[in-house]
């Protein structure tokens, strides 16, 4: 599956309760049971009036229907080419 990254203007998303929180997770639950394709929900960051998720998937077309089906937006919805963190570092040197 193909990694999309997917950010979503949601004004005032950084005020959003855990509740409310919960409640937008499980809508996504949801709509991920429904789609009957493989897909992942790895990971949500709130920051600021933005959504930033992690998601897995075959196309792009998945993330937008799963975002027209859960009510949410999807702003912007990029592939993710490569992945590296502290540990690559190590990695420079072979």
């Amino acid at each position: 599956m193909t990694r999309f990254i997917i950010e979503r203007e949601i004004p005032g998303a950084s005020m959003l309760t855990p509740a409310e929180l919960a409640g937008i997770a499980q809508a996504s639950n949801d709509v991920v049971a429904e789609l009957d394709v493989p897909y992942t929900w790895v990971n949500s960051y709130v920051a600021g009036d933005k959504i930033y998720c992690v998601h897995e998937t075959d196309d792009v077309a998945t993330v937008l229907e799963h975002a027209r089906r859960g009510g949410f937006p999807a702003n912007t919805v990029s592939v993710v080419a490569h992945e590296f963190g502290p540990h690559s570092a190590a990695q420079a040197g072979a």
